[in-house]
């Protein structure tokens, strides 16, 4: 299999399937206790009130606003994409948030309604949420995503391929689809709440980071449970380790089940003590959400007016 450029150390990793298999077992395995330990550890840390507001905005500034319902019609997208242009129109220095993210097909609608806005059109493809198709069909999946304008492109691997070992198939999976991606970056989803262990959750991660993936997402939204403090520090740790032996900088994407602003702000205190303060910016570090926003806008109300505005003052998706 070939590999993207990488360090001679670990361009031998994706040598061949035996080579990819013992540099993933190789990894060291995640203490379990330590991790869940720190994680909630950390989770209790409070925050300045006078850093709170930048908390806030910062998290705006993160999120993919989400919506992957079948239901979904155009009409609701367009109404997203303003809500992402304005989130909270009578207040004009809320930040705009980072993409919105829908299915391939409804792309365009995104595109047209954030024209000249900056924000990011993400688009999940490759059999989402299962990842179980041909490889073909994963592929006509990203291109009809890409070629309607996706800066963004989610991709779910096929969890069973991995939990079987399959780890070479899942490799050239994510290799395939990332060329496929051109220009737009790729959101490699993992699935965490199928990979049953924190050990798989590391191996998983490494596997994404070696194909090429710009960022680890944990979780389609689909299956419970979804992103989870502890599953992101081990995805966490990966990006700092990938960073300190390759000089890059990949991402991490939560998604799924972060709804409030304490949420958020235990996530953003688990990436700067994890992989470090660089990683808090759009660019590395994003939540997947789709009722997040609301409760972010209603506590950044209550930060400037010193009341809770009540959710009558922030308009529902």
């Amino acid at each position: 299999m070939s590999a993207p450029t990488l360090p001679a150390a670990l361009a031998d990793a994706t040598r061949d399937d035996a080579s990819l298999r013992r540099f993933l077992h190789g990894l060291p395995g995640v203490d379990q206790v330590g991790v869940e330990a720190r994680a909630t550890a950390l989770a209790t840390r409070s925050i300045k009130k006078s850093s709170k507001l930048w908390a806030i905005d910062t998290a705006i500034s993160m999120v993919d606003l989400t919506t992957l319902e079948g239901a979904d019609t155009h009409g609701k997208v367009r109404a997203l994409t303003a809500k992402a242009r304005r989130p909270d129109p009578e207040r004009p220095d809320t930040p705009q948030v980072a993409a919105v993210c829908v299915y391939p097909d409804l792309v365009a609608t995104a595109v047209d309604g954030l024209k000249g806005t900056g924000i990011g059109v993400a688009s999940v493809a490759t059999a989402f949420p299962s990842g179980r198709s041909s490889r073909q069909v994963k592929l006509a999946d990203v291109a009809l995503a890409v070629e309607s304008g996706a800066t963004e492109v989610d991709m779910v691997i096929d969890r069973g391929a991995f939990l079987e070992g399959r780890y070479g198939e899942v490799f050239e999976d994510i290799q395939a689809v990332k060329a496929a991606c051109g220009d737009a970056h790729l959101k490699v989803i993992l699935e965490t709440g199928e990979l049953v262990t924190y050990d798989n959750v590391r191996r998983a991660s490494w596997l994404a980071l070696l194909a090429g993936g710009d960022f680890i997402k944990t979780s389609t939204g689909k299956v419970s449970p979804a992103a989870t403090l502890p599953v992101t520090h081990v995805m966490l740790q990966a990006v700092r380790d990938w960073f300190t032996t390759t000089g890059e900088l990949r991402g991490v994407k939560p998604a799924g089940g972060i709804r409030t602003t304490k949420d958020a702000i235990k996530y953003l205190v688990a990436v700067h003590e994890v992989a470090g303060e660089q990683w808090l910016t759009p660019e590395l570090f994003r939540f997947g959400a789709s009722s997040l926003l609301n409760d972010l806008l209603l506590q950044r109300r209550t930060q400037h007016d010193g009341h809770y505005s009540g959710p009558d003052y922030v308009a529902v998706d």
